[in-house]
């Protein structure tokens, strides 16, 4: 069916029904940075809140409103429930806020930043701690192997 065909209702039934984010069961521990990104998604999300309230007719975007209400919900609960949880700088095994480099069976070197979930993004080398990977790390030191995927790694250092 053409688009031309659609209600234009249809766009504001979809955003009276828009879903809140889901708000993960397992303790939000963070880190100094991790609290920083909350500090500036909840800084923004107020943003997008006062943006649409001051658009005048909240009936004529209502997509907009939802979506900045949803995530002003979303990141006051992640900040409101936040732990701040830094790495033992003097502690030789993985840790929550360690980063921890390993080498593969293949000869691959690969380094995790192991953070809270908010702030995890595998991309750029961060992965939550209640991820397979990170409990697998998790009180290793360096020389200590470990199951990854199958594979054995072994351990090759380890930063707070």
């Amino acid at each position: 069916m053409s688009v031309a065909f659609t209600k234009e209702g249809d766009h504001e039934a979809e955003a009276a029904n828009l879903l809140d984010r889901p708000i993960s069961a397992h303790p939000n521990l963070v880190t100094a940075s991790g609290l920083a990104a909350i500090d500036q998604a909840l800084a923004e999300a107020r943003a997008a809140y006062s943006a649409a309230q001051a658009a005048g007719d909240v009936h004529a975007d209502r997509t907009a409103m939802a979506r900045a209400t949803r995530d002003l919900r979303y990141w006051s609960a992640r900040r409101g429930n936040a732990q701040l949880l830094e790495p033992d700088p003097v502690s030789d095994r993985v840790q929550f806020g360690s980063t921890v480099r390993f080498e593969r069976d293949d000869g691959r070197v690969q380094t995790y930043r192991i953070v809270g979930e908010d702030e995890a993004d595998p991309a750029k080398g961060s992965v939550s701690y209640v991820s397979p990977l990170a409990q697998v790390l998790l009180r290793k030191a360096v020389g200590d192997e470990a199951m990854v995927a199958g594979q054995t790694v072994e351990i090759i250092e380890v930063r707070p």
